[in-house]
């Protein structure tokens, strides 16, 4: 009779901590590859609809089925793409005129330089109203509101 007890509990355990290490939907990733097939429905057999050709792009997970993933680009155009095709490393583009990246989180500090609408970033950490981003050899801060990629209020790194 004992078995039958610790079974139940140990499938509960392992489930619950399972169900833990989810991830949250919605969230922001990134393209892993320089091509990505984004398809109209989960599965190797659905058509194919887009083809991303930028690694390194920021996507919005939006839903989960096993392990496909349907994701909104920038544009919000949406379909489904396989796990492997996705890294949790962080990144944003540029919205709006062109954005200045400074050296601190101070509108009045240094110009480090300017950021066209439509650059990608890499998104190192967000805090408040600034998140600190990096373009080649530049590192520096702009302010959150310039970005796609990022939650109005997500603490990121």
């Amino acid at each position: 009779m004992k078995s039958y007890f610790y079974i139940p509990l140990f499938f509960f355990i392992f489930s619950s901590a399972f169900a833990a290490e989810r991830n949250p939907i919605p969230r922001f990733v990134s393209l892993k590859p320089n091509e990505v097939n984004s398809r109209v429905g989960p599965g190797p057999d659905y058509p194919v609809e887009w083809i991303y050709l930028k690694a390194g792009l920021p996507v919005e997970v939006i839903a989960e089925f096993d392990t496909w993933r349907k994701i909104r680009d920038v544009d919000r155009d949406e379909g489904w793409v396989h796990q492997s095709m996705l890294c949790s490393k962080r990144s944003a583009i540029i919205q709006g005129a062109d954005v200045l990246m400074y050296g601190k989180e101070d509108t009045n500090s240094h110009p480090l330089v300017r950021l066209q609408h439509g650059v990608v970033v890499d998104l190192l950490k967000c805090r408040g109203d600034w998140c600190e981003v990096r373009i080649f050899d530049f590192r520096g801060r702009v302010q959150r509101s310039s970005l796609w990629g990022v939650y109005p209020q997500e603490v990121v790194g």
